[in-house]
């Protein structure tokens, strides 16, 4: 299969950027990202239920009562335990009522644990470090790949890896109504970070063998990279599907939390795989014929200044009027030095002439 890095760049860069532009409408708009509690604060209800439960009785009390968007995970030793997340502006009071009113008659041992509230100053500080951890580990893997390979790969690495989050990130908006910001979103993007970069490397790592095999050196950047995807895609694309495929099965079996966390992993390991096959490479590529273009550049003034132009070469030919009285003192020494030699070779031969006669 023979893949054109350069044909492939502008229809991924284009379905990249609409993705960008279309949920920075939404978020402009007031559709944005559907925050959970720990970023809005709001509160938490722990109960022990006594026994194995249904969350689904759960959800009917929280309808019932015209809570829609409620958080509820089981917890606690062989789940026994339900705790309930609620913005607050719900009545906590009321909904109590209602849950041990409603659940105690089918749940007998059902006991109240706690209550607890979540600022949102809890949620910047989520954030703040998930930005700060994301900086850190691009700080950290542009140097690990500018000493392994050079630094226009970390650079074309780190520009793969900031997509790949603005398109999770991009998703998650576009998905508000499957996607709910939580702690484990923060967990997912992390490993998004660590997994996108995974591919990458092994692109690079292919493209640096290529360039250095001299069967090869006659091929530009470009070639080298859509023949370094090509002997790569197959590893790529089956160490891809593998890890889909128990993430996938993670989003169908898991529970409310674990979706949470395995959706928006799914969208950013397809964003890494695309991205480090049909894009980084060739921003590599670009980069690097820059550099070369930005040497020769530098290097033409300096030629230019050591060799003086042709306009000056004729200005210097040009004599003056006493140099060109010396040249003709120096053209007649020479033509009277030239008549002597050829004088002298005349009256050598006649001498030779008569000797002969006599």
């Amino acid at each position: 299969m023979d893949i054109k890095v350069k044909s492939h760049l502008k229809p991924c860069a284009a379905v990249s950027i609409a993705i960008m532009i279309v949920a920075l409408v939404m978020t402009l708009t007031g559709h944005g990202m559907n925050l959970g509690v720990d970023f809005t604060g709001g509160t938490i209800m722990t109960y022990n239920m006594g026994e194995q439960f249904e969350t689904a009785d759960v959800e009917k009390v929280l309808a019932d009562n015209g809570i829609s968007d409620a958080q509820i995970a089981k917890t606690g030793e062989n789940d026994t335990q339900v705790q309930i997340r609620i913005s607050d502006k719900e009545n906590t009071d009321d909904l109590r009522t209602a849950l041990e009113n409603t659940l105690g008659e089918k749940y007998t041992g059902m006991e109240y644990v706690d209550i607890s509230r979540v600022g949102a100053i809890a949620g910047r500080d989520l954030i703040n470090n998930a930005i700060k951890s994301v900086s850190l580990a691009a700080v950290l893997m542009l140097l690990y790949i500018a000493v392994r390979f050079d630094f226009y790969s970390g650079l074309a690495a780190i520009i793969g890896l900031l997509h790949d989050v603005a398109i999770m990130l991009s998703a998650v908006v576009l998905l508000h109504s499957f996607i709910r910001v939580e702690t484990t979103f923060i967990a997912a993007l992390l490993t998004i970070v660590g997994y996108s970069i995974n591919n990458t490397i092994i692109i690079f790592d292919r493209i640096r063998e290529n360039s250095h095999k001299s069967t090869l050196r006659q091929l530009d950047r470009e070639s080298i990279v859509n023949l370094s995807v090509q002997e790569s895609l197959s590893r790529t694309l089956n160490t891809t599907i593998t890890t889909l495929l128990t993430i996938v099965t993670l989003y169908i079996m898991g529970v409310d939390s674990i979706k949470q966390f395995a959706l928006p992993l799914i969208i950013g390991i397809v964003a890494g795989t695309y991205s480090a096959n049909l894009i980084n490479g060739y921003v590599w590529a670009a980069l690097m014929d820059k550099r070369d273009a930005s040497k020769r550049a530098k290097a033409k003034p300096a030629k230019s200044e050591d060799q003086p132009s042709g306009l000056a070469i004729n200005a210097n030919l040009r004599l003056s009027p006493n140099h060109e009285g010396e040249r003709g003192l120096r053209h007649a020494s020479i033509d009277t030095e030239k008549s002597g030699k050829e004088a002298g070779s005349a009256g050598a031969c006649l001498a030779w002439i008569a000797r002969q006669a006599a």
